[in-house]
């Protein structure tokens, strides 16, 4: 495990050189990856407890999650979700059959749609989002620079 560079990805077909990383970044790497998965089990039993899935549930925090609005359209959550939009779509349609969420126009751009939650989805929301901030606080960089 020592060496320079590495030739390209696997699978690529690329031919690019980069540093191989050293003990001290694997660990880190792997100390990120635990937590990460700890975290994202943790999410998980928040969601299911509550009767959502946990793509449900990001996709109701992604709607309050724009700067100054409390909407978001379809592409967006599709991108912050790291989704297909047709795939999204479908669950902005099982949120929205869930009471959770609603479809509006937009006013400025009629082709768009804007996603908004109901006063349930913002009810769950709040509620998934306070057990989620509790995980959270072992992962002191969240909130570093948010106040409440």
């Amino acid at each position: 495990m020592t060496g320079t560079h590495q030739e390209g990805h696997m699978n690529s077909g690329k031919s690019t050189k980069r540093a191989l990383p050293g003990k001290r970044e694997l660990e880190a790497m792997s100390a990120f990856r635990y937590d990460l998965r700890k975290f994202l089990r943790a999410s998980e039993e928040i969601a299911n407890a509550a009767g959502i899935t946990t793509l449900q549930y990001q996709l109701l925090l992604h709607v309050c999650g724009f700067p100054d609005r409390h909407w978001a359209t379809v592409g967006e959550l599709a991108e912050r979700l790291q989704a297909a939009p047709n795939g999204t779509a479908a669950l902005v349609s099982r949120c929205e059959a869930a009471g959770l969420v609603t479809r509006k126009p937009d006013p400025a751009d009629r082709r768009q749609v804007q996603v908004h939650l109901t006063a349930k989805g913002e009810k769950f929301l709040l509620e998934l989002a306070a057990e989620h901030k509790a995980v959270y606080g072992a992962f002191g960089w969240v909130f570093d620079e948010v106040g409440s």
